[in-house]
């Protein structure tokens, strides 16, 4: 029997370790075929969301190894479901350059402290794609630029208010010059992964300061997702749905689907013959009443799902 992967949220890292896997990977051709500009998935936790978003980008990013060399991924979706999709489909395996963030670090007890979180994670996110520091496609400029948001001030250099506020502005717009450095020297356009986006926003609340973080967040998806040439799509997941007049204003490319709209509704969580699947083979289909009673009562669109 195939190990459980509990706690595993990288889909690599499921298929390297011969984890069972439920096989959602038609969820990419679902994005292509029904998916906006901006998708925004709002699910209830624990249904796969993080792991979704990690199979997106191990399809479509054109990614390097430490030499250099492009990798190919397309060992990970040998015999998986996404491999008879349409030619069309497949072909923009490895293609694109993509940013991917979570902002499930942003939980902190005040402002400054979140958006030192933030302002890290894009950071990391920088470095991820540090060959861009030697390209020699971007000019003196840009290759600075990138190396200064991939560097941050460090936190003991930031004294007072000030110095704060300036570290605030330089990282409103830092995901989209990203993108604009990676579509320039990749000739590209850029996929955005944007996991847990719902965070930062309900921590602030309970934290009382929503309103500065909101500020920060609109700025940061706005730059990103709205005025953003070098955008090829964008897929977000959160669990809440924060209204579009206070974080999506005026995005006119944003879908948003959740657990009540139709098109996407076995993307995320195990529908009834998945579930009995899985019981069969590890030898428990005559738990499958135990396990409605535990985790069934779902209605994602109009399918009946489980909690995986």
């Amino acid at each position: 029997m195939q190990k459980i992967g509990i706690g595993y949220e990288d889909y690599k890292r499921i298929i390297d370790d011969g984890c069972y896997y439920v096989d959602k990977t038609l969820l990419i051709k679902d994005i292509i075929e029904k998916g906006g500009m901006v998708t925004l998935f709002t699910r209830p936790r624990r249904f796969g969301k993080t792991l979704a978003l990690s199979t997106i980008k191990t399809f479509f990013e054109l990614e390097y190894d430490r030499n250099g060399n492009v990798v190919d991924n397309s060992r990970y979706f040998v015999d998986k479901k996404i491999m008879d999709a349409d030619e069309k489909t497949l072909s923009m395996m490895g293609s694109f350059p993509v940013i991917n963030l979570s902002l499930k670090s942003a939980k902190q007890a005040n402002f400054k402290d979140a958006f030192i979180q933030l302002r890290d994670e894009i950071a990391a996110e920088y470095s991820r794609h540090d060959y861009l520091a030697k390209s020699n496609i971007l000019d003196d400029d840009e290759k600075s630029l990138f190396r200064s948001l991939a560097a941050p001030t460090l936190i003991d250099d930031l004294k007072n208010d000030e110095d704060y506020e300036k570290e605030i502005r330089k990282y409103l717009v830092a995901i989209k010059n990203l993108s604009v450095l990676l579509k320039k020297h990749h000739e590209k356009n850029v996929i955005i992964l944007l996991d847990e986006y719902d965070v930062p926003l309900e921590n602030a609340y309970t934290r009382g300061f929503y309103d500065q973080m909101i500020g920060f967040i609109r700025s940061l998806f706005e730059s990103a997702l709205k005025t953003n040439s070098a955008l090829e799509f964008a897929v977000i997941t959160g669990c809440l749905r924060i209204s579009k007049e206070s974080i999506f204003t005026g995005m006119n490319n944003l879908m948003i689907n959740s657990i009540r709209d139709t098109g996407f509704e076995e993307a995320f969580g195990f529908t009834q013959e998945e579930t009995e699947q899985v019981l069969t083979d590890y030898n428990l289909p005559d738990k499958i009443e135990e396990a409605r009673q535990w985790y069934d009562g779902y209605l994602f669109g109009d399918r009946e799902i489980y909690n995986p």
